[in-house]
């Protein structure tokens, strides 16, 4: 996989345990060209690979932009951003991928819960430079958590953007119904944020009777384990009578094929980046990710082996 070098021209505190961060190329050459919803794997102190969205205007390329919250109960990631990375450090970086992109639409709907507004942002640039019709509603806690509102109220398309904080008047609070309106063929929902607000708004989209393709998510981190999620002992193969690998409870598919010496490309570790997407040949998964849809899901043919695991007593048998 190709690595950027890239130098943080600018971080600065964008908003309540928000750091936005500017970076360029560290040899001064340009940057690739991006689309809104994509995102890049930054490589941080200690070893850390996460991936964050990128945030600004796709149509002004010099400088990619993150905007990132520190998660308290997080992994480190954002600790690292926030705490160790300072202005004209150098950090590695991936090129960008979109698993989040723009479908062509006559109406597009961008709803965002706290720091879901960052590829959100990039799709309302992105919009407005195609002259296509949108609009933007974005949730936050309070108007101190409320990441890029300044730059959104000046924005040429501000007329489009609706704040929804919870500590504000009753009446500016988030009516999906409301903001969904009866489901129209023509209208695409894109929606990112904590997965209690995703699944909320999926959930209100269904109801309206909009169609799975209509609705499109990212998630920034894993939904939290059902109760009765337990973790049982099962094996993997790699590949049709490739060695055999015991996974055991507790451990996850990633980290039993690194102790056989087998290494995984992963990002999130969390089943939400899709980075660690494998093949699956044979056996019957069971899906803990946040990245696959339910028709991708039926198909049975691959699964991620950062969380999702095989069902009691069976065998993944993995394309690798």
């Amino acid at each position: 996989m190709e690595l950027l070098q890239l130098r943080v021209s600018r971080k600065a505190v964008l908003a309540e345990d928000i750091a936005v961060l500017e970076l360029a190329r560290a040899d001064g050459a340009p940057l690739p060209a991006t689309e809104a919803g994509a995102h890049v794997e930054l490589h941080l102190p200690g070893g850390l690979v996460r991936p964050y969205s990128l945030c600004h205007d796709p149509a002004r390329p010099g400088r990619w932009r993150l905007g990132v919250l520190r998660e308290p109960a997080g992994r480190g990631g954002s600790a690292a951003v926030h705490d160790a990375l300072q202005e004209g450090d150098v950090v590695t970086a991936s090129l960008p991928r979109n698993l989040f992109p723009l479908v062509p639409a006559p109406r597009s709907l961008l709803l965002a819960g706290g720091i879901g507004i960052t590829p959100l942002l990039a799709m309302a640039w992105q919009l407005h430079a195609t002259g296509a019709d949108f609009a933007l509603h974005a949730c936050a806690r309070t108007a101190a958590r409320a990441a890029f509102r300044g730059e959104i109220a000046s924005a040429p398309w501000s007329a489009r953007a609706h704040w929804h904080l919870d500590d504000g008047p009753a009446g500016q609070r988030l009516d999906l119904a409301a903001v969904l309106g009866q489901a129209d063929p023509g209208t695409h929902v894109y929606v990112c944020g904590p997965a209690g607000f995703i699944d909320a708004v999926l959930q209100a989209g269904r109801a309206a009777g909009y169609a799975e393709e209509q609705l499109h998510r990212e998630y920034f981190g894993a939904a939290p384990p059902a109760a009765d999620a337990a973790s049982d002992a099962f094996e993997v193969q790699v590949g049709r009578g490739g060695p055999v690998v015991p996974v055991a409870a507790g451990q996850t598919v990633v980290q039993a094929l690194a102790a056989c010496g087998i290494e995984l490309m992963t990002s999130c570790e969390q089943g939400v980046c899709g980075t660690c997407l494998t093949g699956l040949l044979d056996g019957r998964p069971e899906h803990r990710d946040q990245y696959l849809t339910d028709e991708e899901r039926a198909a049975g043919d691959r699964f991620l082996p950062c969380c999702s695991r095989g069902a009691a007593g069976t065998r993944l048998v993995l394309d690798l």
